[in-house]
């Protein structure tokens, strides 16, 4: 018997190197090691052998056996290592081929919002200027008239950068473009315009309607005798242009500390016409763009004299804008990786 099984060892090694793929490899594994296998079979006669040939055979057999599954399982290393091998040789990607495609990418939505809003204000005179989405807490704060006690400031409202200081302050994620205001003011002298489009960071409760990173379109006009009339007179403009046909708003007192006084426009819901909503939260109207006469204190801290200068700004959001414009029903499809819902937008 002794015999028997080292000649099945010897076959075995020789047909494990000849075996080329891993189907052949595991056909050879259970004709030989299986519950039917050669040596299964084999050993089904050591019961008539002598208790010497007993010890002797089953201690040869199981070594037999353990030689043989180190076989298998050294060609089966090699045959894996050659299968990616050739996989690899035949998906190799010629980076100098020419994109057949005539569509590379297509532009984000909120892109395109951005990207019309921008042209529409230099029509208008406005100049594109650019801010950090990383600020300080005195460009983000304390120059808009936000005070250190206001509730903007607590951790759960603001995304604060741990271990991240200028020379006096802590460093955090924007919370509003309203933060280049300052900026626009100590690089420009009156009279000017701006507009500042950018992505804003916010500490939100996820829904329809809010996320906490979106993107803003600030606007802010300095000069003398500028008056609310002005930023009325402005902000229907851009809406008429932008929607391109007459937009039905309305103007609500509010408060915002950079500016007195203060007003919200809103402006008809395009998802259900005024009908109501979740979007909308059901009451027809959707506040559109914060606005007013920006604050003394802010114009001081920009370094302009509220005495002899005024001004107003407005801001809103940007994705909130694309969807009313394209009818998009929920905010958080707009940071979605699918790519057919963004194919939409080509332009």
């Amino acid at each position: 018997m002794i015999a028997t099984i080292e000649k099945l060892l010897t076959d075995t090694l020789a047909n494990i190197e000849q075996v080329g793929t891993l189907d052949q490899l595991k056909e050879l594994e259970v004709d030989v090691l299986g519950r039917k296998g050669q040596l299964t079979e084999i050993l089904k006669g050591i019961k008539d052998l002598s208790p010497e040939e007993k010890g002797t055979v089953g201690k040869r057999s199981n070594e037999i056996k353990v030689q043989i599954m180190q076989s298998i399982h050294d060609r089966s290393i090699l045959l894996t290592q050659q299968a990616i091998e050739a996989q690899v040789q035949n998906e190799k990607i010629d980076v100098t081929e020419r994109i057949k495609s005539k569509h590379i990418a297509s532009y984000h939505p909120v892109t395109l919002v951005e990207k019309e809003l921008c042209e529409l204000a230099t029509e208008m005179g406005f100049s594109v200027v650019d801010g950090p989405e990383v600020e300080s807490e005195w460009f983000n704060f304390d120059a808009l008239n936000i005070p250190a006690t206001h509730p903007a400031r607590d951790l759960q409202d603001t995304f604060f950068i741990k271990g991240m200081d200028d020379e006096q302050r802590k460093l955090l994620l924007r919370t509003q473009t309203s933060s280049v205001q300052v900026r626009a003011m100590q690089d420009f002298k009156p009279p000017f315009a701006i507009v500042a489009p950018g992505r804003v960071y916010r500490n939100e409760d996820l829904d329809a309607s809010h996320e906490a990173m979106f993107n803003q379109f600030e606007g802010m006009m300095i000069g003398e005798n500028i008056s609310i009339a002005h930023m009325k007179s402005v902000l229907n403009e851009i809406l008429s242009r932008l929607f391109k046909k007459d937009i039905k708003t309305r103007l609500r007192p509010s408060f915002y500390p950079f500016v007195e006084p203060g007003v919200e426009m809103d402006i008809e819901c395009s998802l259900c016409k005024g009908k109501g909503c979740s979007v909308c939260k059901h009451s027809g109207w959707v506040t559109f763009v914060g606005c007013g006469m920006v604050h003394a204190n802010v114009l001081e801290a920009g370094g302009i004299d509220p005495e002899k200068h005024s001004g107003f700004a407005f801001g809103f959001g940007t994705t909130r804008l694309a969807m009313m414009r394209y009818g998009i029903d929920d905010i958080r499809y707009l940071n979605t990786p699918n790519v057919h819902f963004l194919k939409q937008f080509k332009k």
